[in-house]
């Protein structure tokens, strides 16, 4: 019996690629440096929370974006500026370059939106990443992995590490990244108050001397053993970001409050912090409470990934997501 038809790329037709873009947490960030250019070095331990948005894409004759979900209102538009669409042209026009002579790279892309914008904790750079996910395969890999973790560090720091979707170290600008081997179960609580705070000015709040590096080996085997070697770092922007919106510190006095929180931090640039659990379950029940006390913020629940989400198909909906 025959299979069902494919597209060009050897996608089937009909079938949807689905790719989660997951909250990138800072566990901690040092800043240890500045270039000649006024990029910031960084020391960070990244991790990913299951805790995200969903970019979907189906075959299409041309580039298009479609936007849904709760947090969808902070999409200001669809047009250059927009990360996702940035990171599918840009991917269309470097897999063109390499394979001239074939049919326009088009796909029609579903951001399901949750996370909040501007919040530190990555939303647009994972999303971009999780584009880029789907379209690699949609158009059956046209490019090298390390042509795509170029063209990713292009679209912004965060998004190579966004790529990976895994816990790793980060050095340089974002561009260096190591995995993180043996990263503990936990749970993880994320809130903000409901405040963009743009990156830029955070790094230029920022005051004192450059901090060093905070790798620590071995990697704790549970959540309460990882929450007593943060503890012994920090994140720098924190200071900066609550001279820019005080705020944070009720944020953070709300998570550290939590039963069953280990520690609470400032994540990235802010103004998103998290709380980290033993494990799931609690998390998920602190995070609850939360909502209840504070229903004006944003919050959310859930658990730390140790694997990169795997890109997933499913049947096309016409009409959107």
């Amino acid at each position: 019996m025959a299979g069902p038809a494919v597209d060009r790329r050897g996608v089937p037709e009909g079938v949807r690629l689905s790719v989660f873009a997951p909250a990138k947490i800072n566990l901690y960030l040092h800043v240890v440096g500045r270039r000649a250019d006024g990029y910031h070095l960084l020391d960070s331990l990244v991790a990913f929370a299951d805790i995200g948005d969903r970019v979907s894409v189906v075959p299409a004759d041309s580039l298009s974006l479609a936007v849904a979900g709760p947090e969808a209102g902070a999409i200001t538009g669809l047009g250059e500026d927009n990360l996702v669409m940035r990171a599918a042209r840009l991917f269309a026009s470097q897999a063109a370059e390499k394979l001239p002579g074939t049919t326009p790279f088009g796909g029609a892309l579903y951001l399901d939106k949750h996370l909040p914008a501007a919040s530190g904790i990555g939303g647009g750079s994972s999303d971009a990443a999780a584009a880029l996910r789907a379209l690699d395969r949609l158009w059956h890999r046209p490019l090298s992995s390390r042509a795509l973790a170029a063209l990713a560090l292009e679209l912004g720091a965060d998004t190579p590490a966004c790529l990976a979707a895994r816990p790793v170290w980060i050095g340089g600008i974002g561009e260096r990244i190591e995995p993180v081997v043996g990263l503990p179960p936990a749970g993880i609580v994320l809130a903000n108050p409901r405040r963009a705070l743009p990156t830029a000015g955070v790094f230029a709040a920022r005051r004192g001397a450059f901090a060093s590096g905070g790798r620590f080996d071995p990697m704790s085997p549970d959540a309460a053993g990882l929450a007593r070697a943060l503890m012994a770092r920090r994140n720098d922007l924190t200071e900066a970001a609550l001279t820019l919106l005080p705020d944070i510190a009720r944020v953070l006095e709300c998570l550290a409050r939590l039963p069953g929180a280990l520690i609470a931090r400032m994540s990235g640039s802010g103004a998103t912090c998290f709380a980290l659990f033993g494990d799931r379950a609690t998390a998920l029940a602190a995070g609850a409470l939360l909502a209840r006390a504070e229903p004006s913020w944003w919050s959310a629940a859930g658990a730390l990934m140790n694997a990169a989400p795997p890109v997933g198909e499913g049947c096309a909906q016409p009409g959107g997501l």
